[in-house]
């Protein structure tokens, strides 16, 4: 039987709807993955596997039973491990093991061995593309649903465990008793609230009042803060240059909804969102022999440089080489 349920994947900043169909047959054992994967993704197969078998289904290496998973387009490579969720609920739907309407809903996340959901990158622009391609519903870690919750108009729902989303797909046909009542059978996994930005200033390690003196330069700074202006200082060692150019990002504004999507989005995509939201600009400074690709992005793995994090903030460049 084939099934087929929606995921996504995000490379660099690029967001991509990714379709995982499912086909289970008789024949010799065999579990592969197509679809142009890398190795995260071909490696979900073991993940998956036990997932499965500690969830309380029956593991996909068990009898004689040959498992095709086929991510959608083919001719677009496939990253990450966010396709783990996706593949593990396509078989159980082609192995009739449970049912529900899989339109219009998106899984991403992560399996541990146990079953239980990892954070994965770049919820928040997982969730914006499934809202703008029409997808009512993503279902995601736990962990990724404050952020993915900066997004109105869809429901994001926060999963503990591959157990609890099946049963909250597919609930039990009968009833709980008294009996498992009292040992908290689950009734379902209820929608994130939507995410109220809490504009609280970090603590800066240089703040703009601490700077004594400088008020020439200061004037200067805070001229290019209110019209977001490039500034160019120089001068002999110890005026107080990078004092002062770590001390500007504390007299910024705190950042718009849309300015706090796109910055938290970046950095979730990059995996540095460690500290809740983004709310005020963000503040880069690379060392002066970054590399090109450090600095503007790219590389083997994707990722977005220096100069896209420091997105609706400073970028601090000390020393810049003259080459």
């Amino acid at each position: 039987m084939v099934a087929c349920v929606h995921s996504a994947q995000i490379v660099g900043l690029k967001t991509d709807i990714i379709d995982v169909e499912v086909d289970t047959t008789k024949g010799l054992r065999s579990f592969s993955i197509v679809g142009l994967p890398d190795k995260a993704v071909e490696e979900a197969r073991d993940r998956i596997s036990a997932a499965i078998k500690n969830s309380g289904f029956k593991s996909p290496q068990k009898g004689n039973k040959k498992i095709i998973v086929s991510l959608a387009p083919a001719n677009l490579k496939k990253e990450g491990s966010a396709f783990d969720l996706g593949i593990a609920l396509g078989y159980l739907l082609a192995n009739n093991e449970i049912h529900f309407n899989s339109q219009e809903r998106i899984f991403a996340g992560e399996l541990a061995l146990d079953g239980r959901l990892r954070p994965i990158n770049g919820a928040l622009l997982l969730t914006k593309l499934a809202k703008e391609k029409g997808f009512t519903e993503i279902y995601l870690p736990a962990e990724n649903a404050v952020e993915a919750a900066l997004i109105k108009n869809i429901k994001i729902y926060p999963c503990q465990n591959l157990k609890e989303l099946v049963e909250h797909l597919n609930p039990p046909t009968q009833p709980p008793t008294t009996i498992e009542k009292s040992f908290d059978f689950p009734t379902g996994i209820t929608p994130a609230p939507t995410t109220i930005i809490n504009y609280q200033k970090p603590e800066y390690f240089v703040d703009f009042a601490d700077v004594k003196g400088q008020e020439i330069a200061k004037r200067g700074l805070e001229i290019a803060a209110a019209g977001r202006h490039n500034v160019a200082m120089f001068g002999p060692p110890g005026t107080g240059k990078t004092m002062l150019a770590r001390a500007f990002v504390s007299i910024m504004p705190p950042l718009s909804i849309e300015e706090v999507i796109e910055t938290t989005g970046i950095h979730s995509a990059t995996g540095f969102l460690t500290e809740g939201l983004l709310t005020y600009p963000p503040f880069r400074s690379p060392h002066h022999t970054s590399s090109y690709v450090s600095l503007v992005g790219g590389g083997a793995w994707p990722k977005p440089g220096e100069i896209t994090l420091a997105h609706r903030g400073v970028l601090f460049l000390e020393t810049v080489p003259q080459k």
